[in-house]
């Protein structure tokens, strides 16, 4: 069994668009706040942590009914298009209410624009796994989350050339460039992508294999109460490190930008050179984490990303002036993101049954909207009554605590049963 790259890829479109948003959100927004409506950190954080409030509701509320709609495009694809379509929109208008000074129209349209991206992001992530075998998630995830790192760095890359040193550059001509982007990829998507087509490819190869996960039925429970004990209890965990891991890696990538200018000394987008190291190491790394996970194990995988992630936050508290050194410590952040990110998912999933695909999508983002929406406000508060070097000491401590969560996750790793056609070993005919 083989995964098919090249759909994976175009599937990939929808997390590319939204990547590329939310690079762009996290980097720019926060500086809108400091440098034109003066906003303390905490404030700033605050009104940071209202997209992940959104999402606590709506990612789960938006995963569950795509699980159930059926239409002509299928179950995931209208609320892409339509939740694509009102983002590009709205987005746009943020640079507008930033050149007028005008908060309250700033913070309209930012509700929009979030509760926008709100309505797609679950549907987006959940279309991967529904035109995917289980045994090959883990690969396939690789290439997802290759097509969010790319989206990431065409935000980071317009970003560092289109930004000018100064208080308050105009925003316009970035957010509309990544607005087309989106579009764009969007529109590929859904020219390339047949959703019901695939989908209902892959029920027929899931009834014609009729796997076992775990130990359990593939048909068993309905969501997390339908669970048998101990594989509840692995899934409550591994959320939890959810939880944790994002409390961490969310605080650095909101706050960097403020953090480049005032314990770096970077002026304008020279931030996003640091970002993009990360970023493109995560990208170098993305598929052949996934590969190791597939032989080694997606849980040891993990761990090992959630201990590179604590040894680098930890040593990025040492280098205030040394900007090649803190760039080689990001790229060791974004290796140990990349070998986290493409396993925890399917992980999650790994539990699920095929029907509540959707479903478990949205307690994932449950978890990691939870942690986004409490760690900009701590970590701002941090920030503004402590000192900007707390920035990675806080991350540091949140990866040793998700660290120890994640020892206790017994379940996740796809078990794959030997094929009744032993040529299917050696992909013969796949």
């Amino acid at each position: 069994m083989r995964l098919n790259y090249k759909r994976t890829f175009l599937v990939g479109l929808a997390f590319m668009s939204i990547s590329a948003f939310w690079q762009l959100y996290d980097s720019i927004i926060p500086l809108i706040l400091k440098n034109t409506f003066e906003l303390g950190d905490t404030w700033a954080g605050a009104i940071m942590a209202l997209d992940n409030i959104f999402a606590l509701f709506m990612l789960p509320l938006f995963g569950t009914l795509s699980d159930r709609v059926d239409t002509p495009i299928g179950k995931r694809m209208p609320f892409i298009l339509v939740g694509t379509g009102v983002t590009v929109v709205a987005m746009i208008c943020l640079p507008i209410a930033d050149n007028s000074a005008n908060l309250t129209l700033f913070m309209s349209v930012l509700f929009v624009t979030l509760l926008a991206v709100s309505v797609y992001r679950s549907p987006a992530v959940a279309l991967m796994p529904d035109v995917t075998p289980p045994p090959l998630r883990s690969k396939a995830n690789a290439v997802i989350n290759l097509m969010g790192a790319l989206g990431a760095v065409v935000a980071l890359v317009l970003i560092r050339i289109m930004v000018p040193e100064g208080d308050c550059p105009n925003y316009l001509p970035i957010f509309s460039l990544v607005a087309g982007v989106m579009a764009v990829a969007t529109l590929i998507l859904f020219a390339t992508i047949k959703e019901k087509k695939l989908a209902a490819e892959m029920r027929a190869l899931a009834a014609e294999r009729d796997g076992v996960r775990e130990g359990r039925p593939a048909d068993q429970g309905a969501g997390a109460k339908g669970l048998p004990r101990d594989v509840r209890r692995s899934l409550i965990c591994l959320l939890l490190s959810v939880f944790l891991w994002f409390m961490a890696y969310n605080a650095v990538t909101t706050a960097f930008s403020k953090y480049a200018q005032e314990v770096l000394g970077m002026e304008g987008g020279k931030f996003a050179s640091s970002l993009l190291v990360a970023t493109i190491t995560a990208i170098i790394a993305f598929i052949p984490v996934g590969i190791f996970a597939s032989n080694m194990g997606r849980k040891r995988t993990i761990l090992f990303g959630v201990a590179l992630m604590f040894v680098g936050f930890t040593a990025a508290f040492f280098f205030t002036s040394d900007h090649w050194s803190m760039n080689i410590l990001l790229g060791l952040v974004g290796l140990g993101w990349a070998a986290i990110n493409v396993n925890s998912y399917p992980m999650v999933v790994e539990m699920a049954k095929g029907s509540d695909i959707g479903r478990f999508t949205g307690y994932y983002y449950t978890f990691s909207m939870a942690g986004q929406i409490v760690t900009p406000v701590l970590s701002g508060a941090f920030l503004e009554y402590v000192g900007y070097r707390t920035l990675f000491p806080y991350a540091a401590v949140f990866m040793l605590l998700a660290l120890f969560t994640m020892i206790q996750v017994k379940h996740g790793d796809y078990k794959p049963l030997l094929p009744k056609d032993k040529l299917e070993i050696l992909d013969v005919g796949d």
